[in-house]
Parts: structure tokens; C-alpha cells; sequence
């Protein structure tokens, strides 16, 4: 029987963990899952063994056939997982919609430099206006903005979900840790945007994600 596992980093810290983890649950399909705490030394040690970057996540499927395929990007990760489990809806159907969603998935993955080195994820943490007015960030904010209202508009209203497709995507998957930065750091949304906050932080999916966040113990400080 094929096996999925996937290493992913802290949960209050790893947006890309998040990332490759909300993939893995909208896929469907049961995995395992090991939390490799980075900032100790044994542990970095055993993921730069096990991933080609020595960065998290990294997503290992044993097959049936018993080849072991890793993908240890997490756009990578969502691109793999919807070409293995087209049911699961992981890209929109409509191609315009499709192509759409990619883009911003990849923007999101390649850009916003200013709002990632300003607000840093730090999920369980209120730090309400810090960064906000460091260069770029402002910038950063409008742009994601522009792209959920544009997509709530033209196809997230109209196919009745609360997600920006209407059903939860990748491109979902992308921006969920974006809306825990604006939860944290609380700048000011158009209404539109932020209902879609309100969606992606009642999804079940993420709030196993944020409860395990709850229980797991403090990451490490980081070494200079």
C-alpha cells in the first residue's frame, strides 16, 4: 500500500510547512507526519539527511512498487499531489481560474520579500502594528488585497464558497499563512478580505494545524 509522509518544521514558525501540511489534508488521502525541530543540531543533522535542501517540508511517498519519490518543495508538493488525486480538486477546474491560481500561488511563493522579513509568521503570537510601516510592506499588503478581491469577485462569489476559487485550492493552501500574519500583526482590510481571514481561520483543517501549534512545545531560540 503506498505511503505518504511528510516532514514539516515548527508550526508557529514554518509558513512553508503549512503550506505543503494544508496540501496534504485537502488531498484526502492519510499520511504521516514528523515535526523536525530545526534550531537543534541533532535535528538538522537528520533533515539535511533525509532532503536534498535540508529544508522542511519535505514530503516522501513510498509507492507501491517501492520507489520512494521525494518532493521536497511545497509548491512542488501541491503540483504532485493534484496530478496523483484529480478528485481532490486541489487547482481550480476552469483553466482561466486554473492558470490564475497558479500565478498567484507562484507570486506568493517567489515574492512579497518586504511583508516575509517584516511580518514573519508567528502564529499564536499578537503583535498588533509592529512592521507595518517598514518599506515595502505597504506594498506587499495592497497587492495581496487586490489579488483576493479579485478572485473572490470573479470566481469565489460565484461558485458559492468562501475560498478564493470557491473551494479550497492551492492557491488557498499559499495564502493561509499571509492570513496569520494579518491576524497577527492586524493591518487594516477591506471587508471582502478580510471575511476571507475569517474562512481560512475557521477551516477544520487549519485549526488542527493551529491546536497541535497549541500543544507542541516552544521552538528553540534561534542561534545567531
Amino acid at each position: 500500500m503506498a505511503d505518504f509522509h511528510i516532514f514539516i518544521g515548527y508550526r508557529t514558525l514554518s509558513s512553508w510547512s503549512l503550506r505543503g501540511w494544508l496540501a496534504m489534508k485537502k488531498a484526502g488521502v492519510p499520511f504521516t507526519e514528523t515535526l523536525i525541530r530545526y534550531r537543534v543540531p541533532a535535528e538538522k543533522e537528520k533533515l539535511v539527511a533525509l532532503s536534498p535542501t535540508g529544508k522542511v517540508p519535505l514530503l516522501v511517498h513510498t509507492r507501491d512498487d517501492g520507489v520512494a519519490v521525494k518532493v521536497w518543495d511545497s509548491l512542488a508538493i501541491g503540483e504532485y499531489l493534484a496530478e496523483l488525486f484529480p478528485e481532490a480538486r486541489l487547482w481550480p477546474d476552469d483553466s482561466a481560474a486554473r492558470a490564475y491560481a497558479r500565478a498567484i500561488a507562484a507570486e506568493m511563493h517567489s515574492g512579497f520579500r518586504p511583508l516575509r522579513t517584516h511580518l514573519p509568521m508567528a502564529l499564536l503570537e499578537p503583535r498588533p502594528g509592529e512592521g507595518l510601516h517598514a518599506e515595502g510592506v505597504a506594498a506587499d499588503i495592497a497587492r495581496i488585497e487586490a489579488v483576493w478581491s479579485e478572485c473572490r469577485e470573479r470566481w469565489g462569489r460565484p461558485a458559492g464558497g468562501p475560498y478564493l476559487f470557491g473551494h479550497f485550492t492551492i492557491a488557498d493552501a499559499f495564502y493561509a499563512p499571509v492570513v496569520t500574519r494579518f491576524r497577527t500583526y492586524m493591518p487594516h482590510l477591506m471587508p471582502v478580505c478580510m471575511a476571507y481571514v475569517e474562512a481560512v481561520l475557521a477551516d477544520p483543517d487549519f485549526l488542527a494545524w493551529e491546536a497541535a501549534a497549541m500543544s507542541d512545545p516552544p521552538p528553540e531560540p534561534e542561534t545567531p
